[in-house]
């Protein structure tokens, strides 16, 4: 039942028969805070074709619409051009009984469209942190959102197992580990080389170079470099060199690095051992948060992939070669600078390895769209990535998406990985669910001693891992925000023990329905509502509306604010409208019916979140 339509029909007839006008097709919008009514018309793009001031527009159309023998209007109001119109309730009366009776009210034609949505992409040399986390939500969410509007998805994770850092964990184990294991010291794996990669960067600042070294060093890159002619991949790579030069621990995880690329065996099984420590504990934490993934690429299989697209982009002229050997793209005339995509020894850098993932993609599961959700940090670098592969007339091109998001800050102030003051996901989580139990036992919840321990256990984790996730996806994805785990658990505001607990509420009518024997399920015969059931309807009613939106601007943060909404409107329906003691029957059924439609759409709301709606709280 599409309700926009059936006003929009409406209109179009009033001004057919109010000037002998045909319009074509135009948006309804949502009335201004303080203005009553359920839809807006604009008026002012009509003044010309009927000669008449926008106001006088609105009046005599709202007035044909209300006193048309068809009516749909029970009245209006008008506001300089905004012709504000409340429908009748027979209309969301009609709507609830065809929710009620077609459970798919809200599906979506499918797309025929195959979307892959990369995210978590973490290294093999830390344990997931906060920041990974808001990015795992939003990955996890989003292709829940797409898969629910009609798309195909494929949730993929580029796990970062190789490279220098990596190797810098290696190294210090290999110093300092003394062949203990994580199971020796009962820790948990990821988290077990963590510390060998903080352990390395404090031993290396033992043996840094002095600032007056790398000042020279840098002075020196610029005399010897050509006039406008040095990058800052040339500046990083020369001051690595200084570095490895100057500093032992650096150059033995340089040889380290350089050991594994010519297949070292012993180099190998350390660096397979170590990866094993960290994927077992990076499972566990998935599985904690309900995380899968339907694809997992390693960027050990793919960094060499992109050195064939080189050489193509010299025979289609994308790249160019400068004198030294490396090979650029020039993107000036995108407005971005030129890029190197290989080095002048024939090395790849992070670009290249993308090109060719971009294509292994591509050709693995023959996707129409891919969107890579990684830090605003990454900006620059997908620009460049995509204006490449544009030039090179890749079909996926059109179709690549950077789906950005800002940093997570805390009280405490930023993260950084190398100094250990990360907030590790595992430590939150397990804070969260301890502050879930604490609220929720300070809440006075009369029903918790009808739960056994067991489930208890479950509805605090439900609790702590939605209230987590809730909070990390309603700011908006590019916006940085500041996430405090005390603030993150409210059963009265805006967050999601709060939403869960109205769902456990609809839960618990529909049970006591059921132990009454009342037959709710019935034709509705209601013909009056009250303000709050009518703005309940309401809001259940714009649940496809904002799904849609969500997923064409790659937004979870529209299904919290959607989800909050509709808990409140629960909530304030739940506190002013009686129901096993309403005046009639009539209203004790319709209620019921309601109820059970509120909770369906709370729980699918909450489910495109990633988040578990317990039916008890």
């Amino acid at each position: 039942m599409n309700i926009e339509q059936l006003l929009k029909n409406a209109i179009k007839e009033a001004f057919k028969t109010v000037f002998q006008l045909e319009i074509s097709d135009f948006t309804l919008q949502s009335p201004n805070k303080g203005f009553e009514g359920t839809h807006t018309f604009l008026t002012f793009p009509y003044t010309k074709t009927t000669a008449q001031p926008p106001e006088k527009v609105g009046e005599m159309i709202g007035e044909h619409l209300k006193n048309s023998p068809q009516s749909i209007i029970q009245q209006y109001n008008v506001t300089k051009g905004f012709l504000n119109v409340s429908l009748k309730d027979s209309i969301w009366i009609e709507f609830l009984q065809h929710a009620s009776t077609e459970d798919t009210w809200h599906h979506f034609a499918p797309q025929n469209q195959r979307i892959m949505v990369e995210f978590s992409s973490p290294n093999t040399n830390k344990p997931l942190h906060l920041g990974h986390l808001r990015n795992i939500f939003l990955g996890d969410s989003l292709s829940k959102i797409l898969t629910a509007v009609g798309y195909e998805v494929i949730k993929a994770n580029l796990v970062n197992d190789r490279g220098i850092h990596i190797c810098k964990s290696m190294v210090a184990y290999k110093n300092y580990g003394k062949g203990e294991t994580p199971q020796d010291a009962s820790i948990k794996g990821d988290k077990w080389v963590g510390s060998y990669y903080v352990r390395f960067e404090k031993e290396f600042k033992k043996g840094n170079l002095p600032k007056d070294k790398l000042l020279s060093a840098l002075e020196k890159i610029i005399e010897q470099s050509p006039k406008n002619d040095y990058s800052l991949e040339t500046l990083q790579d020369t001051l690595k060199e200084t570095l490895q030069t100057h500093t032992p621990l650096w150059q033995e995880a340089q040889e380290m690095l350089q050991k594994w690329e010519q297949n070292d065996p012993e180099t190998v099984a350390l660096w397979k051992q170590m990866n094993q420590w960290v994927y077992e504990g990076f499972d566990k934490t998935y599985q904690s948060i309900n995380i899968a993934f339907d694809k997992t690429y390693y960027e050990s299989n793919t960094y060499l992939l992109g050195k064939d697209i080189v050489e193509e982009g010299l025979q289609k002229k994308v790249f160019f070669k400068k004198e030294d050997g490396s090979v650029w793209a020039d993107l000036t005339p995108e407005k971005l600078d030129q890029k190197l995509v290989l080095r002048k020894d024939g090395t790849s850098v992070y670009i290249t390895q993308d090109l060719g993932t971009a294509d292994l993609k591509y050709n693995d599961f023959n996707i129409q769209k891919s969107v890579y959700v990684v830090g605003d940090e990454q900006e620059y670098h997908f620009k460049v990535l995509f204006a490449i592969l544009k030039q090179l007339g890749r079909p996926y091109a059109e179709g690549l998406h950077h789906l950005s998001y800002g940093m997570v800050d805390l009280p405490s102030g930023k993260m950084k990985s190398r100094e250990g003051t990360v907030v590790d996901a595992d430590d939150l989580i397990e804070e969260m669910i301890q502050i879930a139990q604490q609220r929720t036992e300070e809440s006075g919840m009369a029903k918790l001693n009808e739960i056994d321990e067991q489930e208890l256990q479950k509805i605090y984790h439900q609790i702590g891992v939605g209230a987590l996730k809730y909070f990390l996806l309603k700011v908006e994805p590019r916006k940085r925000m500041l996430f405090n785990p005390e603030n993150s658990i409210d059963f009265e505001g805006d967050a999601s023990p709060f939403v869960q607990y109205n769902y456990a509420r609809t839960q618990a009518i529909i049970r006591k329905a059921k132990e009454l024997n009342i037959n709710y399920a019935e034709k509705i015969e209601k013909k009056q509502l009250e303000k709050a059931e009518q703005h309940l309807i309401q809001t259940i009613y714009q649940y496809k509306e904002t799904l849609e939106k969500a997923a064409q601007q790659y937004a979870p943060s529209f299904i919290v604010q959607y989800v909050y909404d509709l808990a409140r409107a629960y909530s304030r329906f739940f506190t002013e409208c009686a129901i096993f003691k309403a005046n009639t029957e009539e209203d004790t059924k319709f209620r019921i019916t309601l109820t059970e439609q509120t909770g369906k759409i709370l729980k699918r709301a909450l489910q495109l979140l990633g988040i578990e709606a317990p039916e008890r709280m």
